[in-house]
């Protein structure tokens, strides 16, 4: 049940806001901003309203029932509409509940994936190169577009990190869920014996900052230039262009060295700072929120293991919500990426909802 006072603010706000926006003492910002709250509020004021005066109607048509006054076509009468409204309250509750839920500003935001080789020396960077593959399909099919800011690769076409920008339509709360440790279970090409080898990647999802969302300040930063380095002498740089960037107040650096001009390795360095210092005080204030509050889908804390991809058994397990899907290469194709994705997001809407009515 959906506490009658948190109906009642939504009833009493669209009110409000009705009368507010007749006023003619209100600037264009803030008339577009209420009006956007207004319109927001307007596409469930009915389903609220109903809420609202559901309980006494209820008690109205079991008064009717349990009355041995009423003839039967009366309580019959009654019966019939009592299941209706119960059938329609329990829609109505649930899309209120949703409506309710506290929204996440970054869901609408582009992206900047992480991707990390961890334990487990090639086998593991050979994975975090399988992911990044498994990230870039998805892209295509979703016609967002990726771009690589900076990769270090390491033998037989592993990846020891790369870093990449995510532009499209709701990126963020697409990609969210993505965050934390990928273990892998396979053989390698390398094991004679048939042996499978466990090893991991992690993947950080953030959401993009823009200026407007986080202010750098000059003094706040500490820059350091030196010379990018390349494998086996070559595509080394003579001069300093390589660019380690420190921002003071929350002790977050950023290293760049992937372009050979400093100007662009130091705008591909802030704008990896910006997301950094973004998700940082986003994590601060939800900390704040919550102390203790853990939910199924995990804190996104990259040192969590979120997923096991078991390669002789063809099987990707999500161990947050306990799924396993027996369609490993159809996973790493990106062809039922949003089977789990959706899974996770409904888990998530479910958690919120019991922190809702509590």
């Amino acid at each position: 049940m959906i506490p009658l006072d948190k109906v009642k603010d939504i009833l009493d706000k669209h009110a409000k806001l009705e009368v507010d926006l007749s006023s003619a003492d209100i600037d264009k910002k803030k008339f577009a901003e209420m009006s956007k709250e207004y319109s927001d509020l307007s596409s469930i004021i009915d389903e609220a309203k109903f809420y609202n005066s559901f309980q006494d109607e209820k008690n109205e048509l079991e008064k009717i029932i349990n009355d041995s006054s009423s003839d039967d076509d009366m309580k019959e009468l009654a019966k019939s509409e009592l299941s209706t409204l119960i059938s329609k309250s329990e829609k109505v509750e649930k899309k209120l509940k949703l409506f309710l839920l506290p929204k996440d500003e970054a869901d609408k935001k582009n992206a900047i994936i992480e991707i990390r080789a961890g334990t487990g020396g090639l086998e593991a960077s050979l994975f975090a190169a399988d992911l990044f593959k498994m990230y870039e399909k998805i892209c295509n099919k979703k016609k967002w577009q990726l771009e690589i800011i900076s990769i270090s690769k390491s033998d037989a076409g592993g990846l020891k990190e790369v870093i990449a920008s995510i532009k499209g339509v709701n990126i963020y709360s697409t990609l969210k869920y993505e965050s934390g440790v990928h273990r892998v279970q396979r053989v390698p090409d390398t094991e004679t014996q048939g042996r499978v080898h466990t090893s991991a990647a992690t993947v950080a999802v953030l959401p993009e900052a823009e200026e407007i969302d986080v202010k750098i300040e000059d003094k706040d930063l500490r820059i350091d230039v030196f010379r990018s380095s390349g494998p086996g002498g070559q595509s080394v740089n003579t001069t300093d262009s390589a660019v380690r960037i420190t921002h003071i107040p929350t002790g977050i650096v950023v290293s760049q060295q992937d372009e050979k001009s400093q100007i662009r390795n130091k705008e591909k360095g802030l704008k990896i700072l910006r997301s950094r210092i973004y998700e940082h005080e986003r994590e601060k204030k939800d900390n704040e929120r919550s102390m203790d509050r853990k939910t199924k889908i995990g804190s996104g804390d990259r040192s969590e293991r979120i997923r096991t991809y078991n390669f002789p058994q063809g099987r990707v397990t999500d161990h947050r919500i306990n799924m396993t899907l027996h369609k490993l290469e159809e996973f790493l194709e990106g062809e039922i990426f949003d089977e789990l994705i959706d899974s996770l997001n409904l888990q998530d809407q479910e958690d919120k909802l019991v922190g809702l009515v509590k």
